[in-house]
């Protein structure tokens, strides 16, 4: 069956859907548009939240070769420009969207939904472009890089340590810093709770996005992640204002297929 370790993919369905509709609500509802900002944000609770499980040994993290932790910096680069980009291109393009990615009924419905998106905005789909390639890149190092005593965890670890640092360091020269302090919203308790939970559900994201991947095989792992994907897509209109049309529908329709055909190809080997 694609669908085993219910209780597991259950809660990672949950926790995806929660963290993805939390950080919509901020980005584009609230219009918090300050990426270094809000991503530093998400990390440095994600960084804190890791390194006080393994501080109480709830989690274990082995950090112990120097040379091994500066061989996954390039990695954590692509890390940076993963969540940055994707709060980019979140910011400005409906929940469902973002779902849309290359390979046969993808590629055709990445680029067909552009050309008939009814709020097409060109920096959404370009930040969803560098988004996917640093997706893709990051998979791809990670096959390649062969890691001695590094576990996703240290991994982890690293990248939100960088993020933290980076992100930090650039959020004055990217002009959030300051113009952070304009936002309307600012000393509001919905904006502040909203970023709390953001921060909170993006750890527990993780954490059980580790335990499921390690508890399954990629095939069942594709699963759960593309019925997560759905569950997500089909929600949204519910919460979130959205224009569509026939065209609109039929790409996202299209990218659905594509997906689960990359799921089943996942799961048989084929």
């Amino acid at each position: 069956m694609y669908l085993k370790r219910p209780a597991g993919g259950l809660a990672f369905c949950l926790f995806y859907l929660a963290s993805c509709f939390t950080n919509k609500y901020v980005l584009s509802v609230l219009k918090f548009t300050y990426p270094t900002l809000f991503q530093g944000w998400q990390t440095l609770v994600g960084g804190l939240l890791l390194h006080v499980s393994w501080k109480l040994g709830w989690v274990e993290i082995n950090l112990c070769s120097r040379s091994e932790i500066l061989s996954w910096l390039p990695a954590s680069v692509l890390f940076v420009g993963i969540i940055y980009a994707g709060s980019r291109a979140l910011s400005r393009l409906q929940t469902s969207h973002l779902k849309v990615c290359s390979v046969l009924f993808l590629l055709v419905a990445a680029v067909c939904l552009p050309l008939c998106d009814t709020q097409f905005d060109p920096n959404g789909y370009l930040w969803a472009l560098i988004h996917l390639i640093c997706v893709g890149a990051y998979k791809v190092f990670h096959k390649l890089w062969k890691p001695s005593s590094l576990s996703d965890l240290d991994q982890q670890y690293i990248n939100y340590v960088f993020s933290v640092v980076l992100l930090a360091s650039a959020s004055h020269p990217a002009g959030d810093l300051f113009s952070a302090l304009d936002f309307p919203f600012l000393y509001f308790c919905t904006f502040h709770s909203s970023c709390c939970a953001s921060g909170l559900l993006g750890f527990f994201l993780m954490l059980h996005t580790l335990k499921l991947k390690s508890s399954t095989t990629s095939g069942q792992y594709a699963a759960w992640s593309f019925l997560a994907k759905v569950i997500t897509a089909s929600l949204s209109p519910f919460f979130f204002v959205m224009t569509a049309n026939v065209l609109t529908i039929s790409c996202l329709v299209i990218s659905g297929v594509g997906e689960a055909l990359l799921v089943y190809t996942e799961r048989t080997g084929t």
